[in-house]
């Protein structure tokens, strides 16, 4: 096994940390606690073209593989999570989209989604259905050349910004199982009766909102249906949830490494009885319990990720999942112990990383779930560890 990036990898690396400590540590506590949208961020992460990264490169993209893929998150993570939020739903709807998309839809959307002029989203979850996404109620009735669209999302990324947002419906709101009555829609944000209703006020993860959005009798063209066949909309958004949880496994490892820098840095420059806390063990224990468990939690990661490239890995990228994002908590928490009482203060930068490491086991599928897909995986023997 190779657990060393290649000369294009360490290159793009150092470019993201440059990018990273340049423009988003500096203002990223400041900027957040102001409610201040990171507009000056996106538009550099446009220009180095961080939009196309799962967009193939005949229509204006990257087109990174899946490690190159968990670097961009890992870093971009490390400086300030919400900003990975923006450009990770972005990329899995544009993943979506070039996986399965007609040429037509691809050749409309996918070069001005490469360069942030036009930015989307994914539009998933409702009041009552988030992990059971076959129990959604949002339908899409054909009638001629449109599909009327009803029903509501909520806690989407980037959905004041999302032009096309790629939604899950039912067509078929008959089908057994439903899955197979389930199609994804690319609507514009423009139609009549698509409207955001209001920002869903969060602990963290700020920088990029999180909607509630309401489809009132929207008209959307026939042809906006995601590859042209209705029915197959739980299959497309499944195939863009495993880069999903490579990205959050990658932003999890960012917090982590965060945490450590923090946490290591603030136990060589407080003292105590005249001495730097990092001189005491009980310190030195928590600094090589983050430092370890970041390792750990960096391999696995980016072991997941490798596992993408192969085809279906819902094993692997669901115990990256896992266990990434369990150790980012553990990380904030003991960093903020380190610092001690400065931990809990607004005005040090763990505090931020703690609220932000909790979204880790809830976003794309909660941890719990996830250990039934890779038991699943396990007993099917699709995944094998050893």
């Amino acid at each position: 096994m190779d657990f060393k990036f290649d000369e294009d990898q360490r290159e793009f690396r150092a470019l993201l940390r440059n990018f990273v400590d340049r423009e988003i540590i500096p203002v990223a506590r400041e900027w957040e606690q102001a409610g201040r949208y990171p507009t000056e961020i996106v538009k550099g992460m446009a220009d180095m073209g961080l939009f196309g990264i799962t967009i193939p490169e005949e229509y204006g993209g990257l087109d990174l593989d899946p490690v190159s893929f968990a670097l961009v998150f890992e870093e971009i993570a490390r400086g300030w999570m919400g900003i990975a939020g923006i450009l990770g739903s972005h990329s899995l709807a544009c993943r979506m989209i070039a996986m399965h998309g007609t040429e037509e839809q691809k050749q409309a959307y996918l070069p001005e989604l490469a360069t942030g002029v036009r930015r989307t989203g994914i539009g998933l979850t409702e009041p009552d259905a988030g992990t059971d996404l076959q129990g959604i109620r949002t339908t899409a009735r054909l009638e001629g050349d449109h599909y009327v669209v009803n029903g509501s999302k909520m806690w989407i990324t980037n959905a004041r910004y999302a032009n096309p947002l790629p939604v899950l419906v039912k067509t078929d709101p008959s089908a057994t199982p439903a899955h197979k009555g389930m199609s994804v829609l690319l609507i514009d944000s423009d139609l009549e009766g698509f409207i955001v209703t209001k920002d869903i006020p969060k602990l963290g993860y700020k920088g990029t909102e999180s909607c509630e959005i309401l489809l009132d009798n929207v008209r959307v063209p026939a042809d906006r249906l995601l590859g042209g066949v209705e029915g197959i909309g739980m299959k497309q958004v499944l195939s863009a949830l495993e880069w999903g949880r490579v990205n959050i496994a990658a932003r999890s490892v960012g917090i982590a490494q965060r945490a450590h820098d923090e946490a290591l840095a603030y136990a060589q420059q407080r003292k105590a009885f005249g001495r730097p806390i990092a001189d005491f063990q009980a310190i030195q224990l928590k600094l090589a319990q983050v430092a370890t468990q970041l390792q750990a939690a960096r391999l696995m990661a980016y072991w997941a990720a490798d596992a993408v490239k192969s085809g279906r890995a819902d094993g692997e990228t669901g115990m990256a999942k896992i266990f990434c994002s369990e150790v980012a908590l553990e990380a904030a928490i003991d960093a903020m112990k380190v610092h001690g009482g400065y931990g809990y203060s607004t005005e040090f930068e763990v505090e931020r990383l703690y609220r932000d490491a909790i979204l880790m086991s809830i976003g794309e599928g909660t941890n719990d779930i996830l250990r039934t897909v890779v038991a699943k995986s396990l007993i099917r023997g699709e995944t094998v560890v050893g």
